[in-house]
């Protein structure tokens, strides 16, 4: 069993290569350049540790974990186009460092890299690996579509929101810890407990990334602040604001939703912080980290193969970027 800082160091020493040819140097150097940007590289980790949950690590692990990362890559390379986002991990996005059709096709490709990655993997896990990543990549792009569906909608339930970054976000986390788990040897139950244990670990994780947008740190964060509040996005702290705001606060909130003063950031926090949406969210976010690791301990497997997981998963709730 290996910590998972050390296999995020053993994953980025295997992924920090090139991935592309270098003609033409017009698709394959901005490919190049967003991945190097860097992250946190927690998905092909989460693949990494469902191997070992299991048994050693095997090179297929390596292989899906790629996958997951290009495809993760290839998400936010179109997510930031659709947002307009200028920034990623603190850097110029490749729309906005390139061009609009440049990203477009940089994300293409790093999705027929991912398969390229996968079809080496040994035929007895291929078949249900590929399934559940086809599957996974279709919820992803259904998830991308409500986001933007909703940020249309006047109003948006807790309920859809959930269903909406379940699949925009925790459907990929869960799929990778599935994946390294079915190349570990896993057998179904344990499957089905780990892929619950990352689908609620997901929808904390995006608690915590609303959180850190609107009061995180922006130079740590490595976005700009209060992003998703110039943008109205539907997040769990505006739909609980909207849901817990006085005559008057909503007023003010529905006036500052319908413009774009250069303090919005500032009243739409203000008004947060008097509904106490940060505390709810901090609250909301314990709650499906207990779910999570209800499931993780419904895993038969020895206690000591899932400390690496429970470490991670305490790391991602406590980050501040």
């Amino acid at each position: 069993m290996h910590p998972f800082q050390e296999l995020i160091e053993k994953f980025n020493q295997d992924f920090d290569t090139l991935h592309f040819p270098s003609q033409p140097a017009t698709l394959y150097e901005p490919s190049e350049y967003f991945l190097k940007i860097g992250g946190k590289r927690i998905r092909p980790v989460l693949c990494l540790l469902g191997n070992e949950l299991f048994s050693d690590l095997h090179p297929d692990a390596f292989l899906a974990a790629k996958a997951v990362e290009l495809f993760h890559n290839f998400s936010l390379v179109h997510d930031d186009m659709m947002d307009e986002a200028s920034l990623r991990r603190g850097q110029p996005t490749v729309h906005t460092k390139y061009d609009a059709n440049t990203a477009l096709l940089v994300g293409d490709i790093m999705v027929i890299r991912a398969y390229e990655y996968l079809q080496p993997i040994q035929s007895n896990h291929l078949s249900k690996i590929l399934g559940l990543f086809n599957q996974t990549a279709r919820e992803v792009c259904e998830g991308q579509q409500l986001d933007m569906d909703y940020a249309k909608k006047a109003t948006v339930t807790i309920d859809e929101y959930i269903h909406m970054i379940t699949l925009k976000t925790s459907v990929l986390l869960a799929a990778s810890l599935e994946m390294g788990a079915i190349i570990g040897g896993a057998g179904e139950h344990n499957c089905k407990h780990l892929y619950e244990f990352g689908k609620k670990l997901g929808i904390a994780f995006q608690i915590q990334d609303d959180y850190l947008d609107a009061f995180g740190d922006a130079s740590l964060f490595g976005k700009e602040a209060g992003g998703d509040i110039k943008q109205n996005k539907k997040t769990f702290l505006l739909i609980r604001a909207l849901e817990m705001a006085n005559a008057e606060q909503l007023i003010t909130l529905n006036a500052l939703l319908a413009s774009d003063p250069a303090d919005k950031v500032d009243q739409v926090l203000t008004i947060f912080k008097d509904c106490k949406v940060d505390a709810w969210a901090e609250d909301l976010k314990q709650k499906y980290m207990q779910e999570a690791l209800a499931h993780l301990e419904s895993i038969a497997v020895v206690s000591a193969r899932k400390k690496p997981l429970i470490d991670l998963a305490n790391y991602l709730m406590n980050r501040i970027q």
